[in-house]
């Protein structure tokens, strides 16, 4: 499989662990930096490694900065990325079976490094379990790309807010 990776200073040694780690396991690498520590912008290389899973030219993606807060949203913010944060195995079997999520983001100073090695295999290994809800599910959040006009619109959830208040989305 090839895994596209990125980081940002604070967390280049995790990186870098990982790298090997992969590599070890058979996996093709895409070494998106930062390689070294000095300070510098996170989003960039939650982009990059996002951009590269978008293009094809990586089948998914490990992003990791401090907290894993900042660079899971920077690579969310790539057309096609189902970029999710998480901190333990059961989230990430649940974000690639139930969201079919393509990047998964982890936060390399709140996460052990042996932890981050489990959660990294479960959602290597976890299939995405299509069916029409997940499918439809996926669809909704696709679908919440806003444009300047809606970023804007303070009442831009509110059908959707009525509905759940009026006891909608029973197994949707």
């Amino acid at each position: 499989m090839r895994i596209s990776i990125g980081c940002d200073h604070i967390v280049t040694d995790e990186k870098n662990y990982l790298v090997s780690y992969l590599e070890g396991k058979g996996h093709e690498v895409i070494d998106n930096g930062t390689y070294d520590k000095e300070r510098t912008h996170y989003p960039i290389y939650g982009k990059k490694t996002a951009e590269k899973v978008v293009s094809g030219e990586a089948d998914l993606g490990v992003v990791v900065c401090g907290t894993g807060v900042g660079i899971s949203v920077s690579s969310n913010k790539v057309k096609g990325i189902r970029s999710a944060l998480v901190g333990d195995v059961e989230t990430a079997r649940y974000a690639k079976e139930t969201l079919n999520a393509n990047v998964i983001a982890m936060g390399g100073r709140i996460v052990g490094i042996g932890l981050i090695e489990n959660i990294i295999d479960e959602f290597l290994e976890t299939e995405y379990q299509q069916s029409e809800a997940n499918d439809r599910m996926i669809e909704r959040i696709d679908a919440l790309v806003m444009n300047e006009e809606q970023k804007n619109d303070d009442h831009y959830f509110d059908e959707f807010l009525e509905k759940w208040e009026n006891g909608g989305y029973p197994n949707e």
